[in-house]
């Protein structure tokens, strides 16, 4: 930067002497200005490189508290079944996963270019090793190998957002989805599935009344199982976020995974007027020749006949896949399906 100004020589010494000052002053302003009007252009350009340049890193909340996660990745793990669908309608690329716990719904069970790590019963945990990730989305079955995932991937960042014990059910799956968004940078995508699950909640809210008492079952091996309110898995917590009114309450209702011991006689005496449904059996061993359907298990049971739910046709499934795929676009697919039923029964 610089700036030239010609003096003029003037006859007066002391003239002369007030003309210098004043043209090096007026020097001075014009150097001022130039450098002025270089460094805010300068710094134009730096905020316009900031807007452009991508993240190296983003900081996030999950159920261990601060995860800085270093950006981009280049090896993604995931084990929790909540997440599956989302990471794969968003193009989220895995090295590794539980893709024995997958539905067939889920694309990622068509490639084969994804290491499995097994079920959560005989995982291949030491098969994480060879993909050295820099994330794993950990949770729901695998919840219990994060020491084992953080011994064998020390470098790897383990997300973790299954649903808290004491918060609002609801609410952690928006918190999931969200948190999500901000790691795989699908914020819109994240926002778009909040707000199609709190409109399905709203259609649930409106249509439903407190006067009509609901049971909550799981079917599976050719049982029924009781599925407590609030703590009961997958339905439990319907309970809660809908006010729902339960036509039976059991003494220690467990999250056991085939519901709770129940008497048919139990249910019929109990005379929901709306019954619930997840059929465990339909996403896990549908293929089986022994597997029987929730429908014919719930709508062919003697004992159940004249049943309120049964004879108004009160009954709503969850989707088939249920069981291995709990995550946000579930629940908003099946409670479209439960306003469809309740708002129809008005």
């Amino acid at each position: 930067m610089s700036s030239r100004l010609t003096i003029p020589l003037a006859t007066n010494g002391r003239r002369a002497t007030r003309g210098f000052v004043a043209a090096l002053a007026a020097a001075s302003v014009l150097a001022l200005a130039a450098c002025g009007g270089d460094a805010t252009a300068d710094d134009e350009t730096a905020a316009d490189a900031g807007t452009t340049a991508e993240a190296t890193s983003v900081e996030v909340e999950d159920n261990n508290g601060t995860q800085t996660i270093n950006l981009p990745l280049e090896s993604v793990v995931a084990t929790d079944n909540r997440t599956f669908e989302t990471l794969s309608d968003w193009g989220v690329e895995l090295s590794a996963a539980a893709v024995s716990l997958m539905p067939d719904t889920i694309a990622y069970t068509q490639d084969e270019t994804i290491i499995d790590l097994g079920n959560h019963r005989e995982p291949d945990l030491e098969a994480v090793v060879a993909v050295a990730p820099d994330l794993i989305v950990n949770g729901q079955r695998f919840a219990d190998y994060h020491d084992d995932f953080a011994d064998l991937a020390p470098d790897a960042v383990i997300l973790e957002l299954d649903p808290r014990e004491g918060e609002p059910f609801d609410d952690e799956l928006r918190r999931q989805v969200t948190v999500l968004g901000e790691v795989f940078g699908h914020q819109d995508d994240a926002a778009a599935l909040v707000a199609d699950f709190d409109a399905a909640i709203a259609r649930v809210q409106a249509a439903y009344s407190p006067e009509d008492t609901v049971m909550a079952v799981n079917t599976s091996g050719g049982e029924i199982g009781y599925i407590a309110p609030t703590v009961g898995r997958t339905l439990g917590p319907l309970f809660d976020m809908f006010g729902l009114t339960p036509a039976l309450e059991v003494a220690d209702g467990t999250d056991d995974h085939q519901g709770d011991d129940i008497s048919v006689e139990a249910i019929a005496d109990s005379d929901p007027d709306w019954i619930l449904v997840m059929d465990r059996d339909a996403a896990v061993s549908a293929d089986d020749p022994s597997y029987v359907p929730g429908a014919e298990i719930i709508e062919g049971s003697e004992a159940l006949a004249n049943v309120t739910a049964i004879t108004e046709g009160n009954i709503v499934y969850m989707p088939a896949d249920t069981y291995t795929n709990e995550g946000i676009q579930t629940y908003t697919e099946f409670l479209n399906t439960l306003a469809d039923a309740l708002e129809g029964d008005a």
